[in-house]
This record gives structure tokens, sequence and C-alpha cells, in this order.
């Protein structure tokens, strides 16, 4: 599929605030400081065209609106050959994806059709070597980590940096 030259969107998932702050603590020890320019995030969607928003905008809202806070667990963390993530594991999550996906498969990118294995960057385009040292220390010090995916957010790809465009809300607050 060609897209139209303008602007691509990316959806993330909002997880809790304390979850964030340790996964983006994690991001900010070990990726590579002149590409680090977000904070810790799962990603729902890479690239949403400018030019469906309309249509894909209120899908997104619908399904948050209709969606309940779902508990999330990360980990344990696993080899990206060049970096290192953390697995995003939540049915709730598989569910709201491929709900989205399902109504947009006309206009997604290939990135957004292929298999879909929710995770957690926290290192990426670093030397093999340096990755694997990496996985070892976090592997040796990890504990599950289980949480709340809370929202979405939805971002304007600007070449490099993101610009949040929204904080989506799920419909009912996390039950703890």
């Amino acid at each position: 599929m060609i897209q139209l030259p303008g602007r691509s969107f990316i959806v993330t998932l909002a997880l809790e605030p304390s979850a964030e702050l340790r996964l983006t603590e994690l991001r900010q020890r070990h990726f590579p400081p002149e590409r680090n320019y977000l904070t810790a995030h799962v990603t729902l969607f890479h690239a949403l065209p400018e030019s469906e928003r309309l249509r894909w905008q209120v899908d997104l809202e619908r399904a948050v609106a209709e969606t309940t806070a779902f508990p999330i667990a990360l980990g344990p963390p696993y080899s990206l050959g060049r970096g290192v993530a953390f697995r995003a594991d939540a049915q709730a999550l598989a569910n709201l994806r491929n709900g989205l996906r399902m109504k947009w498969v006309d206009f997604l990118g290939r990135q957004d059709l292929q298999g879909y294995r929710p995770h957690c960057t926290v290192q990426n385009k670093v030397e093999p070597s340096v990755a694997r040292e990496t996985l070892a220390v976090l592997a040796a010090s990890w504990q599950p980590l289980e949480t709340y995916a809370e929202g979405a957010r939805l971002w304007e790809y600007q070449g490099g940096p993101w610009r949040l465009e929204a904080e989506l809300r799920f419909a009912v607050p996390a039950s703890r």
C-alpha cells in the first residue's frame, strides 16, 4: 500500500505513571542519548496516515471510551539484537488493537499489519555486544512489573521526536 505524503501519527498505551517512570528511567540509562527523544511506551500503531484521520480518530476515541482500564504485565526482558525490550502482556491489549486493526486494514502500513508483539523498548540501535550486556544486567535484576493500562496517547511523528496530540483515558479507571 502506498501512503499519501503528509503527517503520520502514532498511538501508544498510557500506563500507570509509576510504571512509566520506572521504564523511562531504564530507557534513559540504556538508550543512546542522541536517539532517545521519548519516554518509555508501548506502541499500538506506528503510522496512521493523516489522509484517514477523520476515520481513525473517531474509531480510536470510541474504542478508548468503551474500554475499561486493564492490568498488564511487563517483562521479562528480551533481546532485540541491537537492543532490549520488555514484553507487554494483556489479553485486553490484544483485543483493543485487533479490533482497531480490523477496521483500519485498508490503510495501515506493513509494520502495523504484521504480527503484533507488544513491548516496551529500553535500548535500541546499539552494538550487539552492548545489548547482550544490558540484557544480562536487566534479566538478573528484573522483577515482573504488574501495572495498569489507563488509556491511549496520540502522537504526531516529527522525523525523530514525537509531539503529543491527545491523551485519551479509558472509560472506567483501574480498580486496585
